[in-house]
């Protein structure tokens, strides 16, 4: 059995690249989360990612504004493709060949969202950035990194959270008595209502038999770690 995946696609929270602000882009952050990506590139692993906005917009807040949800959805598109500006000019400075790929078309700034091109850059050992969700509003990132997933023949998901270090029966910070789980089924995430990603992605990735890995992105060389299949976090199969 190999030590390592080949080709992964990292899922990272928007609030992920806040750090301990809660709001917009800590360049302290990035840089670490950057630091991990270039070790595992040089270790030979395509890495694909896709981040999401909540550190710059959120839906909800929309909402509270009386936003229609198409509109306030949009917005937060965008603020994924800020996200992924910031993680690829990270990954260029050290000398990491990046592409970022969005499914609402950009050409300014980045290139319109083609599996077969996308599949291409990996292959050239290019870490590729999925950006401004799937182009359509009422879904989430969550769903774009299964989608994407399956769509590069990704061999898992591995979802970098940020202030917990696995799926739990609980929330940890509210609950004392939470009990991590090690592995789950995709099932046992949808029966017990665990707040792993949403029902529409992780309903895909059960059909679609994509194992996922939730993991804490706060912990050092986790990424590394969890690339070279050591044992942490919590590991969801089908």
């Amino acid at each position: 059995m190999s030590h390592q995946y080949k080709r992964v696609l990292l899922k990272l929270s928007g609030e992920a690249l806040a750090g301990s602000k809660g709001f917009g882009i800590d360049p302290l952050v990035v840089n670490k989360i950057t630091d991990q990506i270039v070790r595992v590139v040089k270790q030979g692993v395509e890495v694909a990612i896709v981040v999401g906005g909540g550190n710059i917009w959120r839906g909800k807040t929309g909402e509270e504004l009386g936003m229609e949800r198409p509109t306030a959805d949009s917005m937060g598109m965008l603020a994924t493709v800020m996200n992924s500006l910031a993680l690829q000019d990270s990954l260029e400075h050290k000398s990491v060949d990046t592409r970022v790929l969005t499914s609402v078309e950009m050409k300014a700034m980045a290139e319109p969202y083609i599996r077969r091109r996308a599949i291409r850059h990996l292959e050239k050992g290019r870490v590729v950035i999925f950006a401004a969700g799937i182009g359509n509003p009422f879904f989430s990132t969550d769903t774009t990194a299964a989608l994407r997933a399956k769509e590069i023949d990704a061999e898992v998901i591995l979802m970098g959270k940020n202030g917990v270090d696995g799926v739990y029966s609980a929330d940890p910070k509210i609950e004392k008595n939470a009990t991590k789980y090690n592995d789950l089924k995709h099932m046992d995430v949808i029966s017990k209502g665990l707040a792993v990603m949403d029902a529409t992605a992780i309903t895909f990735c059960m059909d679609n038999n994509l194992p996922l890995i939730v993991f804490s992105i706060d912990e050092k060389d986790n990424i590394v770690k969890v690339v070279n299949k050591e044992n942490i976090g919590t590991i969801i199969t089908k």
